[in-house]
């Protein structure tokens, strides 16, 4: 005789990490972009749930901020190993920069064929306008305490030591990410560092055969061969604002982030 309630079917979570990397604030309940403000919360549900017997982390993200990328991926381990569940990592169109930094957070990583992954590098980009200021007869006014606070003015040319430093901080932003890589992946990676950490991207089969991945496949087929056919899949992501408060931030506002997103998915041909 069977007993209902012992042949429960294991329970499933799916979180889904989509979007840019970014701590940008907002109006309502979940600020903008990926953050640990607006996924936090959501980890902390996925790994509560009873009869967890996994968490699928459903990846699609070009990267951003490396700071939001690490606080994410470190609350994901802090939560996985304090309840010893596995963790995959199951990446879409694309786990790229900041999001393979969180596909490492997984204790596998797969990808579809198709899948864009890796982009390991730093990047820091942006407009220098003191030759139109010059055109229009705009005057920079410009008072600091500090000969390094006017760090990168747009209004200025880029100094020779301005340029070495900002050098120098992606170097050690780079060292970070490179350090993390090496932690979580170890010796699955099946090519030399000088090949891998260039910031190059591939299709996820690329990937499986350098060793960023460990298969191919999708988070529904993962989870139905990993944890039967009965899995009880609880998808969980973060909620959105309700429409009067995103209509309240403005079309303006929108529209750059909007530009902003755009612009990170177009480095990836996507």
């Amino acid at each position: 005789m069977q007993i209902p309630f012992l042949n429960r079917p294991p329970v499933v979570a799916v979180v889904r990490l989509s979007g840019v990397i970014a701590a940008r604030g907002g109006l309502g309940p979940a600020p903008a972009g990926l953050n640990i403000d607006g996924i936090g919360p959501v980890l902390e549900r996925a790994f509560a749930l009873k009869r967890l017997a996994g968490v699928v982390l459903a990846i699609n993200s070009p990267g951003g901020s490396p700071v939001q990328s690490s606080l994410i991926a470190g609350r994901i381990r802090q939560l996985a190993d304090k309840n010893k569940v596995p963790v995959i990592a199951c990446c879409e169109d694309a786990a790229a920069s900041g999001g393979y930094w969180l596909a490492c957070a997984a204790d596998e990583v797969i990808a579809d064929p198709s899948s864009i992954v890796g982009s390991i590098g730093v990047i820091s980009a942006g407009f220098g306008v003191e030759g139109l200021a010059a055109k229009l007869g705009v005057e920079r006014r410009l008072t600091t305490a500090g000969g390094q606070k006017s760090f990168l003015d747009p209004f200025r040319p880029v100094e020779p030591w301005q340029q070495e430093r900002l050098e120098e901080l992606l170097g050690a932003l780079h060292a970070e990410f490179k350090g993390w890589v090496r932690d979580r992946r170890g010796s699955r990676l099946k090519a030399p560092e000088e090949a891998l950490f260039t910031g190059r991207f591939w299709t996820g089969r690329e990937a499986l055969a350098l060793g960023l991945v460990d298969g191919l496949g999708d988070a529904r087929g993962e989870i139905r061969r990993r944890f039967g056919e009965k899995a009880r899949i609880v998808p969980l992501g973060q909620r959105r604002p309700p429409l009067p408060l995103r209509l309240l931030r403005g079309a303006m506002a929108e529209g750059l982030a909007v530009a902003e997103e755009r612009m990170a998915w177009a480095r990836l041909g996507l």
